[in-house]
């Protein structure tokens, strides 16, 4: 799923002066998902503040990440990050500096079909965890 680029947005440099600040287009950004399995979350429940603060961290070093939504998935139980993506980031490089901040975790990864974006499944290493 390609989603429409951001050119501009506007920043406050004070209380009367507002500046117009334009981004080069994303050309290629697609959404992709990040999941937190309830197994995961029962076992660790700091690890979903942990993952927001990492994502919002991320954001900040990397522009073109974003996080479009948090929630959680009622009938699983899992909580799921919506992020954009831009073409040229591997997905892999963020979870491999995730995995130095939270517990172990087993990944499950789902590529992307036509009907669904890619899935990166966080749950407990082991099934009895």
């Amino acid at each position: 799923m390609i989603l429409a680029p951001r050119l501009s947005f506007m920043v406050a440099i004070s209380m009367e002066t507002l500046l117009e600040c334009a981004m080069a287009p994303h050309d290629n950004v697609a959404v992709t998902e990040l999941r937190l399995s309830y197994r995961y979350v029962k076992a660790h429940p700091w690890v979903v503040m942990a993952v927001n603060g990492f994502l919002s961290a991320y954001f900040m070093e990397q522009p073109s990440f974003r996080v479009q939504r948090h929630f959680d998935e009622l009938e699983s139980g899992m909580h799921v990050w919506l992020c954009e993506v831009p073409a040229t980031m591997k997905m892999e490089r963020l979870l491999r500096r995730l995995k130095a901040d939270i517990p172990a975790f087993h990944l499950t990864t789902t590529p992307s079909t036509t009907d669904t974006c890619p899935q990166y499944l966080i749950d407990s290493p082991d099934p009895a965890a």
